[in-house]
C-alpha cells in the first residue's frame, strides 16, 4: 500500500524476463509500476526500455533475494526451475522471501507447462486430468506449481497458473531444425502437439493479474489438435524450405538427443475450456493463422 500511495500506481514484480516476461513489462508498466528480477546488471538497460525497474538477484542464491520482501502485491513468475533434480529449488526460495516481513503479495500468477500432463497417447487433456510427469524438468514444476498451491492460501495469496504448450513467433520458429534436417516422426507414430504464440501468452498473462481466479489452473493453449510433424511441414511450406524427412521412432531416437525425444515422445491435445475466464481472444488461434501473416512462399 505505501508503494502504491508513493507512486500512484499499483506494484508488480517479474521474476524471469525472458521474451515472454520481457511482453509483459512492456505491457503491464503502463498500468503499473514494473519492478523486474535480473541476476546480471547487463540487463538492466534491457529492462529500463520496456518501462521495468530492475531489481538485482538470484534465485538460486536466496540470500540475493531480501529486496523483494514487501516490494509489490502482484507477482508473476516465469523463472524456470533449475536444471536437475525433482524439486524446483528456485520457486522454494522464492516463496520463502515473499513470506517475510510485511505480507503484501496478493496475487501470483504462474507460468508452468503442459508437460506435467506427461504422454497421454493422443488423448485429450483438460485441467482436471491429473498431472503424469515423465522427465524429472516435469517433475520439477510439477513440484512448484504444489509448493505455490499450499503456499497461496496459507498466506492469503490468490495464485493463478498458467499451463503453457510450445511457444511460437516469428523469431520463435525451427527453422534451424528444418534446415539441418532433423527428423520428425512417421504420420502414424507422430505426437499431437500443442502451441501458443508469444504475443498471445503475454497478453493471456496480463489478463491472469486482473481477471486469474484464485488456486485456478487453466491451460493457456489455442486448442488446435496437430500432430508435431504437420508443424514442422506448416513452418517449412510458409518459408519455402524442404519438409523434415519422416523416419520411425526407433531411427528417430538414434539421431536426435534424448532431450529433444522426450519432447517427441509425448503426445497429448490440450484442449482450453477455461481460457475465455480471461476475457482475452486469441489474436493467432491457430499456427497456420500467423504463418499466413508471414508466408514467404505465396
Amino acid at each position: 500500500m505505501l508503494l502504491m500511495r508513493l507512486f500512484g500506481k499499483p506494484s508488480i514484480l517479474i521474476i524471469g524476463c525472458g521474451d515472454i516476461g520481457l511482453r509483459v513489462a512492456k505491457q503491464l508498466s503502463h498500468s503499473h509500476r514494473v519492478f523486474a528480477l535480473t541476476s546480471s546488471q547487463n540487463r538492466f538497460q534491457e529492462l529500463r526500455e520496456v518501462g521495468a525497474i530492475p531489481i538485482l538477484g538470484n534465485l538460486d542464491h536466496p540470500e540475493s533475494l531480501w529486496r523483494l520482501s514487501g516490494l509489490a502485491q502482484t507477482v508473476v513468475h516465469l523463472a524456470p526451475p533449475q536444471n536437475q533434480g525433482n524439486r524446483d529449488c528456485r520457486t522454494r526460495n522464492l516463496v520463502r522471501i515473499l513470506a517475510q516481513g510485511s505480507s503484501s503479495v496478493r496475487r501470483l500468477i504462474y507460468i508452468s507447462t503442459t508437460g506435467v500432463y506427461g504422454d497421454q497417447g493422443g488423448a485429450r487433456v483438460n485441467e482436471a486430468t491429473p498431472v503424469q510427469p515423465q522427465s524429472e524438468r516435469a517433475q520439477r514444476r510439477v513440484d512448484a506449481e504444489r509448493v505455490l498451491r499450499l503456499w497461496g492460501p496459507a498466506h492469503g495469496v490468490a495464485v493463478t497458473i498458467l499451463r503453457v504448450p510450445g511457444i511460437y513467433a516469428a523469431n520463435r520458429l525451427p527453422l534451424e531444425r528444418l534446415q539441418t534436417k532433423t527428423p520428425a516422426l512417421l504420420g502414424e507414430e507422430d505426437a499431437y502437439s500443442n502451441h501458443i504464440h508469444s504475443d498471445d501468452l503475454a497478453r493471456l498473462v496480463c489478463a491472469a493479474v486482473y481477471r486469474g481466479k484464485p488456486q485456478r489452473i487453466i491451460n493457456a493453449c489455442d486448442g488446435t489438435e496437430t500432430k508435431m510433424g504437420d508443424y514442422f511441414d506448416e513452418v517449412a511450406d510458409t518459408f519455402g524450405l524442404e519438409r523434415p524427412p519422416r523416419m520411425s521412432s526407433k531411427e528417430v531416437q538414434k539421431v536426435v538427443s534424448p532431450m529433444l525425444w522426450s519432447f517427441m515422445r509425448e503426445s497429448r491435445r490440450v484442449t482450453n475450456a477455461r481460457l475465455p475466464e480471461l476475457k482475452i481472444p486469441l489474436r493467432y488461434p491457430s499456427v497456420a493463422d500467423f504463418l499466413k501473416t508471414i508466408s514467404k512462399n505465396p
